[in-house]
């Protein structure tokens, strides 16, 4: 029996699983997924996340406040936040956290503060952080250097950087994944992939977005990570059940489960 897969960040909650909700998590089992996390982008979703992972077995939690989705209630939303994180045994990290410039609805100036909070929530609880970071590789770097972060529990989530940016992370101990985008044929960054040690590397969907070839266009789902699993196998020119066997094992000393 091949080694179990982990799909790091998915986004359960989301309305495209709304109405197939356990089929999904059933055909991840059945695909040998054994364990799911699905991801907030504010105190509702991050509430609803931690539901569904009282709900199956395989299913844990992060919550936090995505970087687009920050409104003027999020003192708040973070307050709520730190009560299911403190309270809740099925959440093991904060996130989706970080910082995006590619949408440009909330200013950069918006983002940082909420940023900070969230960081500091996850070190005063003590657990990883999942980082978002879409078109803002300088911005993140000065926000490290400024805040004096040397080191951090945590992974960069669906990495979109150059191998200076992900040496950056990797001296500071993180964690990356990539999305389906690495199975698409129009993908550039191979080398980028190969230069993640393979004991600093994840497996993520990303779902309902991103899915992987050959499904690319449709609603991703956890059970396509071993696609990308396969992709990294092929990149790297190891075995599928070596990348199984170590991205779980990542998972498993990142997030305690």
């Amino acid at each position: 029996m091949p080694a179990p897969l982990t799909d790091t960040h998915c986004h359960l909650q989301l309305e495209q699983f709304q109405e197939d909700l356990p089929e999904v998590v059933e055909a991840a089992r059945s695909a040998g997924v054994e364990r799911i996390l699905t991801l907030g982008i504010d105190a509702e979703s991050s509430r609803h996340g931690v539901q569904i992972a009282g709900q199956f077995p395989e299913v844990f939690a992060a919550v936090g406040i995505h970087p687009t989705d920050v409104k003027e209630d999020w003192q708040m939303q973070s307050e709520q936040i730190r009560e299911m994180a403190q309270n809740h045994p099925k959440v093991v990290a904060i996130g989706e956290i970080g910082l995006d410039l590619y949408w440009k609805d909330v200013p950069l100036k918006q983002q940082l503060p909420v940023l900070e909070a969230m960081l500091q929530l996850a070190e005063d609880l003590n657990l990883p952080v999942v980082i978002h970071n879409r078109e803002a590789q300088e911005e993140m770097q000065e926000f490290f250097r400024a805040h004096g972060i040397r080191s951090l529990r945590g992974v960069m989530h669906s990495f979109a950087g150059s191998i200076a940016d992900a040496e950056f992370y990797l001296e500071r101990g993180m964690y990356f994944s990539f999305t389906g985008v690495i199975t698409f044929k129009n993908f550039k960054q191979q080398e980028v992939v190969r230069y993640v040690p393979l004991n600093r590397l994840l497996l993520e969907t990303d779902a309902p977005f991103l899915a992987p070839v050959p499904f690319r266009g449709k609603r991703n789902q956890p059970a396509y990570v071993r696609y990308i699993a396969e992709k990294h196998a092929e990149l790297r020119g190891i075995s599928e059940e070596e990348v199984r066997q170590v991205t779980s094992a990542n998972a498993r000393e990142l997030f305690g489960w």
